[in-house]
């Protein structure tokens, strides 16, 4: 039995994401490290795992969106592992990643060594971040279908129709306004905080997320007129 195998590469790659001008923007981080693959390029956010210094995948990739992203605490959620020989020139890889939501009056600012770009004109990422990216994209876009999902890039509070923005940006298309309201109410997500607020038209209730609820509740589908 050959025990001089070489142990598989094990690390964790982050979709981060928020609405940036209506649309959907991910987090690229540029790597800064010559002696590894595609130095200076602009990847998905992502790192080795550190066994000493992280107690799980999650503590990774919070480590990472720290380190690479100036982020703490966003909407975390595991996507799916990625892995193979072919992914990565240094050897046999796998990448559990993840994918987070961040609202846009809090996400982080774009430096020399992180950006914000429209996930409508990325074409192709290194590694296989481009595979990854799609499927956080079409997990996002599932879910927002039924569950409470975009919540988490909605700012701290809102009107009924700035909510619904959110969700049309996400799903790429106008929603009833009607239906809307009403499967919110079945999500049972949303208070009110008392508060109206005044678009030009009639003054509208201003609403907020109720912290108990993790923004997972299913309800009937929305699907864009």
């Amino acid at each position: 039995m050959n025990t001089n195998q070489p142990a598989p590469l094990l690390m964790v790659d982050v979709v981060l994401l928020t609405l940036v001008d209506g649309h959907l923007h991910a987090g690229l981080a540029r790597r800064q490290n010559p002696a590894e693959p595609f130095f200076n390029a602009w990847t998905l956010p992502g790192g080795m795992v550190r066994p000493a210094e992280d107690q799980d995948a999650e503590d990774t990739a919070r480590r990472v969106l720290r380190d690479k992203a100036g982020l703490a605490s966003p909407y975390l959620e595991q996507l799916a592992t990625f892995s193979g020989a072919a992914r990565d020139s240094r050897g046999w890889s796998a990448s559990i990643a993840y994918y987070a939501l961040v609202p846009a009056d809090v996400a982080p600012a774009g430096t020399e060594f992180f950006r914000w770009a429209d996930v409508a004109g990325i074409r192709s990422l290194p590694f296989d971040h481009t595979q990854i990216l799609r499927a956080a994209l079409e997990r996002v876009r599932s879910k927002t279908s039924y569950s409470a999902l975009p919540l988490h890039l909605a700012p701290a509070d809102f009107t009924m129709a700035q909510l619904r923005t959110v969700y049309e940006q996400v799903l790429g298309g106008a929603l009833d306004p009607r239906g809307f309201e009403r499967r919110m109410a079945e999500l049972d997500v949303l208070e009110a905080t008392g508060e109206l607020r005044s678009a030009g038209g009639k003054p509208a209730r201003v609403y907020r997320r109720k912290p108990e609820r993790t923004g997972a509740q299913l309800a009937p589908s929305l699907v864009p007129r």
